[in-house]
């Protein structure tokens, strides 16, 4: 693989030199410095005697360094589509923290009437500000909160309820569709 006068480099060490001897799998070098040297044949990487730039140039695969510089796309996740003049849904999340801050004293028919008391507020004012869809995100649960917004909306002639977008809200939330009487 090594014969005399090639130049090498040594792979893990800063050592460069020229090949003296090469026998069976060791090769013994002369470094720049003038010491010799033995190493074994997968220790050293033949370098091309080329003073020619152009020779060297050429030799570079230009399409795998491009390749590893290459930044990664990050993954793209489906989003919802929407219109460009579509204004968002007004959100109402029914959660019992984020109603009030001292829920921990209350029952939990206490809570359960709050949480639809500003359900039904919520929807009235949508109805009279003729707000064409509104979102009350309830969570998942046992179901219960839902089930209560389910009966307190079906109420209601001019309102169409379905579960919300399941990549936003996943489970846990209900669009409500007001139709708007022309009057």
């Amino acid at each position: 693989m090594f014969s005399k006068g090639d130049k090498v480099s040594v792979l893990d060490e800063a050592i460069n030199g020229v090949v003296v001897s090469a026998k069976d799998k060791e090769v013994t070098i002369e470094t720049e410095d003038g010491f010799m040297m033995t190493f074994f044949e997968n220790e050293l990487l033949k370098i091309k005697n080329s003073s020619n730039l152009l020779d060297s140039i050429k030799s570079i695969n230009a399409h795998s360094i491009a390749k590893e510089k290459e930044i990664p796309k990050p993954r793209s996740f489906v989003k919802e589509r929407k219109d460009k003049h579509e204004i968002s849904a007004p959100e109402f999340d029914l959660h019992i923290e984020k109603l009030v801050s001292h829920h921990r004293s209350m029952s939990n028919y206490d809570i359960l009437t709050l949480q639809s008391e500003t359900a039904k507020r919520q929807l009235e004012f949508a109805i009279r500000n003729r707000i064409p869809k509104i979102v009350f995100i309830h969570g998942v649960g046992e179901g219960i909160l839902k089930s209560e917004l389910d009966f307190l909306l079906g109420r209601y002639e001019n309102v169409v309820f379905q579960d919300g977008n399941y990549q936003k809200y996943g489970l846990g939330a209900t669009e409500v569709f007001i139709k708007q009487n022309s009057k």
